[in-house]
């Protein structure tokens, strides 16, 4: 008897695993991206017939699984608008209510990305009161990934939902990925999702595949997860666990705001961020996949532990990586926070700036508003003119400005690779920079530095980034 029953145990628990399942990311309130062909997917018992229907055009779809039991197939979108549902059935059935077809968007990084609408302890976001306060959008939905590092692929991410922008569900929200996507909402009047997987603290390396990673003899990629610390700064953890088992759900871009761990590292970063943009558009197969990420804030990183002062410690190096990245990849764009730092706290707190710095990208580039000027005018070459050196800017359609300011951050050198203070003039698209202790200047800087203001704008009124003409 005992025999049996501990048998019909065995045998509820399989039909149990069996039933069709789906991905953690599909669930109510969900957000499809319209107009496109995109994968929904999951699991149920093997070599079973897995049925999905769509309500917004009732139609049937079917797939074999596989002879582990995933299965995967592609539906094809309507235009924006909703509420719809869909239907997947093999045996059971789960019906997910309350789909909407518009625009998503992943949003992922460290901590910048990370930092909630409500903020840090002591660490404020300016506005977040009234940002909580007027966040009610049945049409802005928001998902969080859970942390979830992994030595290996995950076949899942952990369970999560979608929700309705609210004040109660903002709060906890990436402030960053918030700003962004309220304005997306009010310019383009459509339903908006966005998925949220970042984890503070985290570097570059973390957000990898470690075939992406073979190049990197410094690089110790983990054999196993006893003893590991810190793995949010482990390389291939965050990928394994929070980027790959994402890979291919229907998304316009990326957002993403991270490169404060990799300050040590700014040699190395230059290689390995485009590199990782590459290979992300890979596995969503998009090449030209929208991908727009902010340059790091100024901040004095020396305040951190170890305490490093000087030579490549100098965050100014990281942010140049930044800057030289964004050459080698098209169709991105840079968020330009060199306005928007603070000497004492790595977390600006003028988050709203940052948001919405994104969505003038978004807007611009990937939903073609042309009329806008939504990128920061940036370092082209320079020109030496005698005692005088005249920088020339990319992205300055209407030239630069300091809006009547003194500049005060740009620095001059001569062969001795000494670098002074200098006079700064602007004029139209060009500033001439100059300094009576250089006669003949070979090279420029301007804002390089760990901690600095930067108050050199384009006319559309978005900061000049930090830059240097020289390789020393």
């Amino acid at each position: 008897m005992r025999n049996i029953v501990l048998f019909l145990c065995i045998l509820s628990s399989f039909a149990a695993h069996a039933e069709v399942r789906l991905a953690a990311l599909f669930t109510d309130g969900m957000v499809l991206q319209q107009q496109k062909s995109v994968p929904v997917w999951g699991w149920a018992k093997p070599m079973a017939t897995v049925q999905v229907q769509t309500s917004w055009d009732n139609k049937k779809y079917q797939v074999k699984t596989d002879e582990k039991g995933r299965w995967r197939l592609f539906v094809q979108t309507a235009q924006a608008g909703g509420p719809y549902h869909i239907r997947v059935s093999e045996g059971n059935s789960i019906t997910l209510q309350d789909v909407w077809v518009g625009e998503v968007w992943l949003c992922s990084g460290q901590s910048n990305m990370e930092m909630p609408l409500k903020g840090y302890p002591g660490q404020p976001i300016i506005g977040s009161t009234e940002a909580m306060l007027e966040s009610n959008d049945e049409q802005l939905r928001l998902y969080t990934v859970p942390r979830n590092p992994q030595l290996h692929p995950a076949e899942d991410t952990k369970p999560s939902t979608w929700k309705k922008a609210s004040p109660e569900t903002v709060t906890n929200f990436s402030a960053t990925a918030y700003f962004f996507g309220k304005r997306l909402r009010q310019v383009l009047k459509v339903p908006i999702g966005l998925i949220h997987s970042s984890y503070g603290g985290s570097n570059v390396e973390a957000w990898m595949d470690v075939s992406w990673l073979a190049d990197q003899q410094d690089l110790d990629i983990p054999r196993k997860e006893e003893g590991l610390k810190d793995k949010n700064r482990v390389p291939t953890m965050l990928y394994n666990g929070m980027i790959d088992p994402l890979a291919g759900y229907g998304i316009k871009g990326i957002i993403w705001y991270q490169g404060e761990s990799n300050y040590e590292r700014p040699d190395a970063y230059e290689i390995l961020f485009p590199r990782m943009v590459a290979k992300y558009r890979e596995q969503w197969n998009n090449p030209q996949m929208p991908f727009y990420f902010a340059q790091i804030a100024p901040f004095n990183y020396a305040s951190l532990p170890p305490y490093y002062v000087g030579g490549k410690y100098n965050s100014a190096f990281l942010r140049d990586a930044q800057r030289k990245a964004l050459a080698q990849m098209e169709h991105s764009g840079m968020v330009v926070t060199l306005d928007l730092g603070e000497e004492q706290c790595i977390h600006p707190s003028r988050k709203k700036e940052g948001g919405d710095r994104f969505a003038l990208l978004a807007l611009g580039d990937a939903y073609g508003m042309k009329s806008i000027h939504a990128r920061s005018p940036l370092y082209d070459s320079i020109e030496i003119k005698g005692s005088t050196i005249v920088v020339h800017f990319k992205d300055a359609p209407l030239g630069i400005s300091s809006f009547g300011n003194e500049v005060k951050a740009f620095e001059i050198a001569g062969e001795d690779q000494v670098f002074y203070a200098a006079t700064a003039v602007v004029q139209g698209k060009t500033v001439s920079v100059s300094s009576p202790r250089v006669s003949l200047p070979v090279a420029v800087r301007y804002a390089f530095k760990d901690f600095v203001v930067g108050n050199l704008f384009g006319v559309n009124g978005l900061p000049v980034s930090s830059f240097r003409s020289d390789n020393w």
